[in-house]
């Protein structure tokens, strides 16, 4: 199908796209092409980016921007994104990276991913075992795969992509803490525990060669803050959430045995 068919799902599913971007003007202008090519329901988020990015965005008049001055991180973008998506009407935001690995050819799979499952998060799972991946990225990502298992008991293939849906509305009922690379593990680990159901798409991923790969994840300084993140998440997890979900699980089953129990008693009262 060509991709200008795609764009009345956008718009009876109240889908936007979330862009957002620090320094890439390498990739950006290509990434909005590609995405508008399938709607027109697009928000950019300027990180504070220091290069020609602002110039770039001009010849997009027809974009949602948000901007700032400061850099505040990816976290702190997306939340922004998420924040103005919801004023401007929106139920879903599939986030796309700006620096290229993303395919724009993938969007309709998220489209897909809505009708099956209306209130989930959805991940677009990339194939980590291609001989392009990093060797840093496929150990970052199993890293953060068995930490997510731990705070959650759910497995998930691919924790660390940025290529997602999120239901925006709904998640807006959710006081969300961090504001760095670290927010993207935050968020799947909160929602889960609030309910969300979270599955994933199969999607692909290119990655540069080395000497043009454009990446602002600083590895010890990044790396720290997200340790910290999952030393609190699997913390309030042992001590809150899985005696929680023990309780509400026995309560249940109480419930379910009382109202058996009742039921069965009316019946025999009425033979």
């Amino acid at each position: 199908m060509e991709p200008a068919s795609f764009r009345p799902l956008f718009v009876q599913k109240k889908v936007c796209v979330l862009i957002p971007t620090y320094n890439n003007e390498q990739t950006l202008e290509q990434v909005l092409r590609d995405v508008l090519s399938f709607t027109d329901q697009v928000i950019v988020v300027n990180d504070g980016s220091t290069d020609s990015t602002p110039e770039i965005l001009k010849r997009f008049t027809g974009i949602e921007l948000v901007s700032y001055q400061k850099n505040r991180g990816k976290g702190y973008a997306l939340r922004q994104g998420f924040q103005r998506a919801v004023e401007k009407g929106y139920d879903y935001a599939i986030s796309i990276d700006s620096d290229g690995q993303h395919f724009a050819e993938d969007l309709p799979k998220f489209l897909q991913g809505v009708e099956e499952h209306p209130s989930a998060i959805i991940i677009g799972a990339r194939n980590m075992g291609q001989s392009s991946v990093p060797g840093k990225s496929s150990f970052g990502n199993k890293f953060s795969n068995f930490w997510f298992w731990v705070e959650t008991g759910l497995t998930m293939q691919d924790t660390q992509s940025g290529y997602r849906l999120y239901p925006v509305k709904q998640l807006s009922t959710i006081n969300f803490l961090t504001r760095k690379f670290e927010f993207e593990i935050e968020v799947l680990v909160r929602a889960a525990w609030s309910g969300f159901e979270i599955v994933h798409v199969p999607v692909r991923v290119f990655y540069a060669e080395k000497a043009k790969r454009i990446s602002h994840f600083r590895p010890f300084k990044d790396f720290s803050r997200i340790s910290v993140l999952n030393t609190v998440l699997v913390i309030m997890a042992l001590f809150y959430i899985k005696p929680r979900d023990f309780f509400r699980s026995i309560k249940k089953k109480i419930s379910g045995i009382f109202f058996t129990s009742i039921s069965i008693i009316l019946m025999n009262r009425m033979q």
